[in-house]
């Protein structure tokens, strides 16, 4: 396996495989590259970065119009700002003409940590889930964030990519294929399904291991991709447990929870029950990353209560 690193530096390091890989690829910052790590592709490819300064609906703006030109951008900040700020321009000038744009959006979630409530976005993939023509990524790990971001660059048409900030472990292999809209199953098992993305993923596989020495079998099945959104393989799941936990560091409303709620009604017996382990309708605060998700519930050991108690 590949050392642990942040998604954000897996990020800038794809970007710079890329830029080797296509000369069509530009990169465009506002004023925070030292923070997405697009500085690594700025120092290799400085004629082909462009930083626009404090102003993300500039930033976007410009985006749309290098892809009219033939170009290839990727278009970085931080997710509250990109996803928030730039909200209208993604929607009317990338979105609303399918424009081939990359939307890479670091300090997602709360694991931002100490920059608070302020600078954590908890729904961005909301926001950019609901906009017509918008693929929505959010990898688990280094790993699946440079398959991520290679993917997105192959791909016509705009794409939100969730990177996070802290450092974490790669739970897949570099060998495991990665398809846009398609989910993983890491862990199989027939008594409680735990369906999760992004960083939530390492701790979906952490409590199926606490449900193992309970003598609970749990699936844990990975959706990297929010948009489109692999229905078939949650419904497959959902036939073949005994009810199924969804795990986000995103809110409640409008992310893989909604996902899933939306993919299984019609689909699913009467009393067969979905449960959330997702930030529940609340922004975020300041403290460390790991005391936020035990704060908001968010652990591996919240997820196995939560899913013992859906079998109970």
């Amino acid at each position: 396996m590949s050392e642990p690193k942040s998604l954000r530096v897996a990020y800038g390091e794809a970007l710079v495989e890329l830029g080797k890989r296509e000369e069509r690829v530009v990169v465009l910052d506002a004023d925070l590259a030292h923070a997405t790590m697009t500085k690594l592709f700025a120092d290799v490819y400085p004629r082909r970065f462009f930083n626009y300064g404090i102003a993300e609906q500039n930033l976007m703006g410009a985006a749309a119009g290098f892809a009219h030109a033939g170009l290839i951008p990727f278009a970085s900040t931080f997710a509250l700002f990109g996803a928030g700020r730039a909200y209208e321009i993604i929607r009317n000038a990338i979105a609303y003409n399918n424009t081939n744009v990359k939307i890479a959006c670091s300090h997602s979630g709360i694991s931002v940590g100490e920059d608070g409530g302020s600078h954590q976005s908890v729904e961005d993939l909301a926001l950019m889930r609901v906009v017509p023509n918008m693929t929505v990524i959010a990898p688990c790990d280094p790993v699946e964030m440079r398959k991520a971001t290679l993917a997105a660059a192959g791909m016509d048409g705009p794409v939100y990519l969730r990177v996070a900030r802290p450092v974490v472990a790669n739970i897949t292999d570099p060998a495991d294929p990665f398809v846009v809209g398609r989910a993983a199953l890491l862990k199989d098992g027939g008594d409680i399904a735990l369906v999760s993305t992004g960083l939530m993923t390492e701790r979906a596989l952490k409590a199926a291991e606490t449900l193992a020495r309970q003598g609970i079998r749990a699936a844990v099945l990975h959706l990297h991709t929010i948009k489109p959104f692999d229905k078939e393989a949650v419904r497959a799941l959902a036939a073949r447990t005994g009810g199924m936990v969804t795990c986000e560091e995103h809110s409640v409303i409008g992310g893989l929870y909604s996902c899933v709620c939306e993919a299984l009604v019609g689909h699913v017996p009467q009393g067969y029950r979905v449960e959330p382990v997702a930030i529940m309708d609340r922004y975020g605060r300041s403290g460390k990353p790991e005391d936020l998700f035990a704060f908001y519930g968010l652990t591996a050991r919240d997820i196995a209560a939560r899913a013992a108690g859906v079998l109970v």
